[in-house]
């Protein structure tokens, strides 16, 4: 007869869970790379937009968005890159990759949305689903930085409707400064220290 599975204490089940989720926030450190694509791609889109809108007063000033297909082929490299080393997959994994397809789906249905009823309607809700998403991936990572960005987010959303569409773009580049590239420098040095402890 073979012997009863062991049966954790909640002490071991608390150490396993936290371990998991160390575990887990390292292997997404691994993978900041993607909020820092994003991120800069964001943000030169952003800055060169309202640089070529209002300084220069250039009619077609959203040729700055020519940023996004460049951005979506080296994000698709580098997924390609990262199914190579990727390893087992744990729930939180799998819960970041669903709520980051569903927030990359929300973009593109949105642009439907606003090549009808107008772009300058576009920023407070791009900058709302950048709250959504860093905040969710934060309160799953427990990671602070990522969580208070995404909080950040909301608030600038609110500001953002306030404020007109040239304004609006410097907002949005700073939500993203605050939500994507911050946590995301954050996260690859974190990662980087871990790799070093561990060699």
């Amino acid at each position: 007869m073979q012997e009863a599975e062991k049966e954790f204490s909640p002490q071991e089940s608390l150490q396993l869970i936290t371990k998991m989720i160390e575990n887990t926030k390292n292997s997404i450190s691994d993978r900041s790379h993607y909020f820092l694509l994003w991120g800069w791609a964001v943000v030169i889109g952003c800055l060169t937009q309202y640089f070529l809108k209002v300084i220069l007063n250039y009619p077609k000033h959203y040729y700055a968005w020519l940023v996004t297909p460049i951005a979506i082929a080296l994000h698709f490299v580098l997924k390609y890159r990262d199914r190579k080393k990727d390893r087992v997959k744990t729930f939180i994994n799998e819960a970041n990759a669903y709520l980051w397809t569903s927030i990359g789906l929300s973009f593109f249905a949105l642009g439907f949305v606003f090549a009808q009823i107008g772009w300058q309607y576009c920023y407070p809700f791009y900058i709302l689903l950048y709250g959504i998403g860093t905040y969710i991936s934060g309160r799953l990572l427990k990671f602070k930085p990522m969580i208070i960005g995404g909080l950040l987010c909301f608030v600038l959303m609110i500001v953002c409707v306030y404020q007109p569409y040239d304004v609006q773009m410097l907002i949005t580049a700073f939500a993203v400064v605050i939500s994507y590239i911050i946590p995301g420098y954050l996260l690859r040095n974190q990662y980087k220290k871990t790799k070093n402890y561990l060699l």
